[in-house]
């Protein structure tokens, strides 16, 4: 299974492609997508959709791990970064993928072992995980522990969605 995992943000929103062969996590690519801060934030956001639709369709994931809404201190940035997940979801959702989402707490306890781990801890417990050469970028790295996190609990989704009668993981969130 492929997954998609997306660390979305109205400056840089992080992917990264990850999928499971049998018991092991192949990477599979990674990148950021780079929005101009002298743009408006709906031409931003259009940038970011048209980007995440040329990720998804060169990339071809079943599912998508995208990071959950978290209560921030700046009520206008947690505005901002839920205007750009809902980008990530519509895009995500019209391509027919499967969707879950995780606290980045989540993440961090399923990467690094401790829910309040720093970016660069993630960033080394993946590029360990996934045997890559160098440190993908922060937020890169953040969407590739968001793939990573799926596809280490895709397993018990499958599951508990068979044994709830739900008839995909998309209604079942990380939590």
């Amino acid at each position: 299974m492929r997954v998609l995992g997306i660390d979305p943000g109205t400056r840089l929103c992080g992917w990264g492609v990850v999928e499971r062969q049998g018991t092991r996590l192949r990477y599979v690519g990674h990148g950021v997508v780079k929005l101009s801060v002298d743009d408006s934030l709906g031409e931003r956001l259009v940038a970011l959709e048209e980007a995440l639709a040329k990720v998804v369709d060169e990339y071809g994931p079943a599912m998508a791990s995208i990071e959950a809404l978290f209560f921030a201190k700046d009520a206008q940035a947690a505005a901002k970064l839920g205007h750009a997940r809902g980008v990530a979801l519509l895009v995500c959702a019209r391509q027919g993928l499967d969707i879950v989402e995780y606290p980045p707490a989540r993440v961090k306890r399923a990467i690094a072992g401790n829910g309040r781990a720093e970016k660069m801890q993630v960033a080394n417990m993946i590029r360990v995980m996934l045997g890559l050469t160098a440190l993908p970028p922060l937020d890169a790295s953040d969407a590739l522990a968001l793939a990573v996190t799926c596809l280490q609990a895709s397993p018990l989704l499958a599951v508990v969605a068979a044994a709830s009668g739900a008839d995909s993981p998309r209604r079942l969130r990380g939590k």
